[in-house]
């Protein structure tokens, strides 16, 4: 097994299915926002979306956590631009992704199910005009939010040959 990015924008359900891969896979799970410095989450709670600047030693921590962990990981990350997934395969150059896409009124009901959230709703449209979705020859599966977690995660597991039992390929 290698390391994994649930990826998408803000309420997409990264987090929920990043911990449901990797209880599935039995690898370790983290979650991208623990990783933010007090100052960016200042900075999005007040309503402001991060820059390149803000998210580089952000991505450098994320990087950092998925090398060490060389048997398997779970992460969930918007990596919203393509440069942002380059830098995380800096750390980590077999990464596979997990991009997490729905219609717009799906994730913004999502999103208001998450009260206390410190990524406002407001910044919904900056994340959409910011996504660069997973380009051909990035690996990865491209993964529709409009269903069930364990659809999802079976869907992920069937797609890749993962069996959750021996996280190995499977034989055909």
């Amino acid at each position: 097994m290698q390391d994994l990015v649930v990826m998408g924008v803000s309420g997409s359900g990264k987090s929920t299915v990043g911990a449901a891969l990797a209880q599935r896979l039995r690898v370790p799970f983290a979650d991208a926002d623990d990783f933010h410095p007090p100052a960016n989450i200042a900075k999005m709670t007040a309503g402001h979306a991060l820059d390149d600047e803000d998210r580089r030693p952000w991505l450098d921590a994320l990087g950092n956590w998925l090398a060490s962990h060389p048997d398997g990981a779970v992460l969930s990350c918007s990596a919203l631009k393509r440069a942002y997934r380059d830098r995380l395969r800096d750390f980590c150059p077999d990464l596979e992704f997990v991009h997490l896409h729905g219609e717009r009124a799906v994730i913004e009901r999502r999103q208001s199910s998450r009260p206390g959230h410190f990524m406002p709703a407001s910044l919904l449209d900056s994340q959409f005009a910011t996504l660069e979705p997973l380009a051909a020859d990035e690996r990865g599966l491209l993964v529709d939010v409009d269903q069930s977690v364990d659809t999802i995660v079976t869907a992920y597991l069937a797609e890749t040959g993962t069996t959750p039992d021996t996280r190995q390929p499977r034989e055909n």
